[in-house]
């Protein structure tokens, strides 16, 4: 593979012009035809002996308890990607030098398995998981891989850990595949041995007693990413400098951080979720619009998701727009602000009732014939619209079943 850098000199100012490091190459997979692929039909099973107790389910905590197994598959640039493994979940046993703890060389993914009416199990559009993870692998130079033979390899993990699939809307199994370098050497260099490792957990709803709208607090300080940067990629290396601004926004009496970037502070995301805004134009028409995906934002599956139903429906206008907080705030001010939400696997949608910008609390109205409200009309729609999918309960394309 051949890199070219190129490097420009950033203005003092962020601009809609502005370019920053850029790295260009060649986006053929890593490896070679004649290397070993993952091929579901050699998945070699090794089942548990001493099977975990169910937890019951709304004792459930988010990430705090895993299934009985897992899948793992181990790839060396001599060899390509070996026979993918079925086994019993367990600690990893790699190198104290590895290059994942070094130099945060990993990207992970985040779906669901739902269990439907029926006690069918059903993912929602896992290919753009995969497709997703491929991504962010060639950004690492971690090797690629097939995503429809991984998908077979998690399906076969659901089927045979099907009894931690809990019941009930709200429930679901959350699955995290994650790709690491286990480069057993010290030095920034590519990797010549990787893992791909999925794990399951399962998990309650998001909210357990209705919505609850949460507040933000605009950061001018932090940066979550920028132009020529990686913000666009699911890495490990993308959320540990949240960990901070978080506890900051945290002590200021506010739930999550709002990433702004620029003198204007054009909108980027909320916390780990992408961000909508409906609005009442300053022409008068009705906008659903989010940040584009101009290499800094994280394409969401929920957000393509949310852009599509919307735009399907074709009542409001929909967006695809850089916005920034100056005219989020006037908006407010002129009483055109109507809802603001984050998007994402864990919650789908998550309503904003204020935002802190500037030493002054912005509020949003939500719903204006309810002031009890803890969502607004359009995103306990698109709720309830995606939650219906996910659990079977309205056909689509969109819904798997395993």
């Amino acid at each position: 593979m051949i890199y070219t850098a190129r490097f420009l000199r950033l203005p003092a100012t962020y601009g809609p012009t502005t370019l920053g490091l850029r790295l260009l190459h060649t986006t053929r997979p890593v490896g070679t035809a004649a290397l070993g692929r993952i091929q579901a039909s050699q998945l070699q099973k090794t089942l548990t002996t001493t099977p975990k107790p169910l937890v019951p389910k709304q004792d459930l905590v988010f990430g705090h308890v895993f299934t009985d197994h897992m899948l793992t598959f181990e790839w060396t640039a001599k060899a390509g990607w070996g026979r993918p493994q079925l086994k019993p979940y367990g600690p990893l046993q790699i190198d104290p030098c590895c290059a994942v703890l070094h130099y945060a060389l990993e990207c992970f993914e985040g779906l669901k398995a739902y269990r439907d009416a029926q006690g069918k199990v059903r993912l929602f559009r896992p290919e753009k998981n995969m497709e997703r993870m491929n991504n962010s692998a060639e950004r690492l130079h971690l090797p690629q891989f097939e995503g429809s033979q991984v998908l077979e390899c998690i399906k076969e993990l659901l089927r045979t850990d099907e009894r931690w699939v809990p019941e009930g809307r709200g429930y679901s199994l959350y699955l995290r595949p994650t790709l690491i370098s286990t480069e057993n050497t010290l030095g920034v260099h590519r990797s010549n041995s990787a893992m791909l490792f999925v794990i399951a957990s399962p998990c309650g709803p998001y909210f357990p007693t209705g919505f609850k709208a949460i507040s933000l607090y605009c950061d001018e300080t932090n940066v979550r990413a920028w132009p020529g940067g990686v913000g666009n990629k699911k890495l490990g290396s993308n959320y540990a400098p949240s960990i901070g601004p978080q506890v900051m926004a945290e002590n200021k009496g506010y739930q999550q951080v709002l990433w702004t970037i620029g003198e204007d502070h054009e909108l980027m995301e909320v916390g780990t979720m992408n961000l909508f805004v409906f609005w009442r134009t300053e022409n008068g028409d009705m906008e659903l619009v989010t940040p584009p995906l101009d290499g800094t934002i994280l394409p969401g599956v929920t957000r393509d998701s949310i852009l599509d139903l919307a735009r399907g429906w074709g009542e409001f206008k929909v967006s695809e727009r850089k916005i920034n907080m100056k005219q989020l705030a006037r908006a407010s001010n002129e009483g055109r602000l109507l809802e603001v939400f984050g998007a994402g696997t864990a919650c789908v949608v998550s309503p904003v009732n204020r935002i802190h910008f500037q030493g002054k609390d912005y509020h949003v109205p939500l719903d204006p014939a309810n002031p009890e409200s803890q969502a607004g009309p359009l995103a306990a729609r698109i709720y309830n619209t995606l939650f219906a999918i996910q659990y079977g309960e309205l056909p689509s394309k969109w819904s798997v079943v395993v």
